[in-house]
């Protein structure tokens, strides 16, 4: 039975997992929907005060025990849940599927890189990147050592239910620490399946405390404690500026993962028809909701008809639906809350005169459905110009030279991702020079991977997660000079 049938395969039990515990009763239930039906798929229990304050507790005891295990005896905790994840990996996509709403083959490419970076981090728990400094005469001798900073508090939100708390968890582990992280309570289900692969792959009780509750008794809880270390979060500007202001009473180390608005200036020395097809696929992949997708796409004037032509067309074909069915190329948006930001958009836009070329309406059908929109000469004055839409609306405008562009690009105070299409290199290199992101993605879609950093500049956040700089974030430096 392949994936697309298995609609009445069960769901698993909901709660948390603390010291090695299964906790999963709770005098607050919170309701796990499925955005595609409206089916309740199952009650998820939340935890107490006394309860997240016992997950720092066994945290920290783990802590002692898992940052003595070497680098070697880590490495092959972090391989042995990445083969589980991998072993797993339908079932983990399916969860995706029926918690997000996201196409199931969209899925199983969430599902494949969160196992790989287990992999990465498996690798690069081998590696700590220390140097020796040579000293001012013969009998000094000194170096920097790397060690982990200690229990650390994750938080990830809905819209990359594996990959967030995968990237988080298996940094943490591979640099020595331990983490209590709170995942979503919209999406539990895909981190308590890696929370399962890495207990039966040997990981000490303890070292990774999965806990679900109010996000404001458990943020306050692990914040304010000052046996702690380190935040690291993914999320909207407007709660990690919170939670940064949290963490900082207690001088924590921060990794920060904020809201992004992201613009791809095209230039005409491209191939306009296969630069539109490819734009549709990655602005109205996970319906949008993605904090690096393209959401306003800054073109050239002298292709600007054959472009907004060309993606038009490609949108209005797309197929929306439940993405546990094989047509499915868009699925819903995560909640009722998100459709009626995106009517909000759209109906703004409208009344400042931008042309709605395709969309722009609510699907009548249960679960939470939207149009994919394509908003044709958005202007700076619209509100979907102002804040990141984070759904199947997309902005086209045009403009004349490099610097109208990179003004645009530059003008919100969020710095995540940026795309670029040409191949004139000196546009290239004035754009790599100037566009205030943390990552610029030229002649593709494609700005993260497992081995390769990722963060923000601005109100994007700070820090960053991946490549050696993510194994970095999870480390201290100590720098010994010794006399003989």
């Amino acid at each position: 039975m392949d994936a697309y049938s298995m609609q009445s395969q069960s769901y698993p039990r909901l709660g948390s997992r603390i010291g090695g515990k299964r906790i999963e009763t709770g005098d607050v239930l919170i309701a796990v929907e499925n955005p595609a039906t409206g089916e309740i798929l199952g009650q998820l229990p939340y935890l107490d005060r006394p309860s997240v304050e016992a997950a720092a507790v066994s945290s920290a005891q783990a802590f002692k025990v898992w940052r003595n295990y070497s680098p070697v005896d880590r490495a092959q905790v972090l391989h042995r849940t990445a083969r589980l994840l991998l072993a797993r990996k339908d079932e983990l996509a399916r969860l995706i599927t029926v918690e997000l709403g996201k196409p199931y083959e969209e899925s199983l490419r969430e599902a494949q890189t969160a196992a790989e970076l287990f992999e990465w981090a498996a690798e690069e728990a081998r590696r700590a990147y220390g140097r020796t400094i040579p000293g001012r005469s013969s009998d000094v001798s000194q170096y920097t050592v790397y060690e982990p900073i200690g229990p650390v508090a994750g938080f990830s939100g809905w819209n990359a239910p594996a990959i967030t708390p995968a990237r988080k968890i298996s940094g943490a582990l591979a640099a020595g620490c331990s983490i209590v992280m709170k995942p979503s309570e919209a999406t539990p289900g895909c981190a308590l399946l890696i929370a399962d692969a890495l207990e039966e792959a040997g990981l000490p009780p303890g070292t990774c405390n999965i806990v679900f509750g109010d996000a404001a008794m458990v943020s306050e809880c692990l914040l304010d404690d000052p046996v702690i270390k380190m935040l690291t979060f993914t999320g909207s500007t407007p709660i990690g500026k919170q939670l940064a202001e949290r963490a900082a009473r207690t001088l924590k180390r921060m990794t920060l993962e904020l809201g992004g608005y992201a613009c791809a200036m095209i230039f005409p020395d491209v191939d306009v028809d296969a630069v539109a097809d490819s734009a549709v696929t990655a602005a109205y992949r996970n319906s949008g909701q993605v904090c690096t997708s393209p959401t306003r796409f800054l073109v050239h004037e002298s292709i600007y008809p054959r472009f907004v032509e060309r993606f038009s067309r490609g949108v209005a074909a797309l197929r929306v639906g439940n993405g546990l069915a094989r047509e499915t190329q868009m699925g819903p948006l995560a909640n009722a809350r998100a459709v009626a930001s995106m009517q909000r958009l759209v109906d703004d836009a409208r009344m400042r005169g931008v042309h709605v070329a395709v969309g722009g309406e609510r699907i009548d059908a249960p679960g939470h459905f939207y149009q994919p929109t394509v908003l044709v000469g958005l202007t700076d004055d619209c509100l979907a110009a102002q804040h990141e839409p984070f759904g199947p609306v997309k902005g086209i405008t045009p403009f004349r030279e490099l610097d109208e562009a990179l003004a645009i690009a530059n003008r919100l105070p969020f710095g995540l991702a940026s795309y670029l299409w040409t191949h004139d290199t000196r546009v290239v290199g004035a754009v790599a020079n100037q566009i205030e992101a943390g990552s610029l993605a030229v002649n593709q879609w494609s700005v993260s991977s497992p081995e390769t950093p990722f963060g923000g500049v601005k109100d994007s956040g700070q820090g960053h997660e991946g490549g050696i700089e993510g194994a970095q974030s999870f480390m201290q430096m100590r720098f010994v000079s010794q006399k003989y």
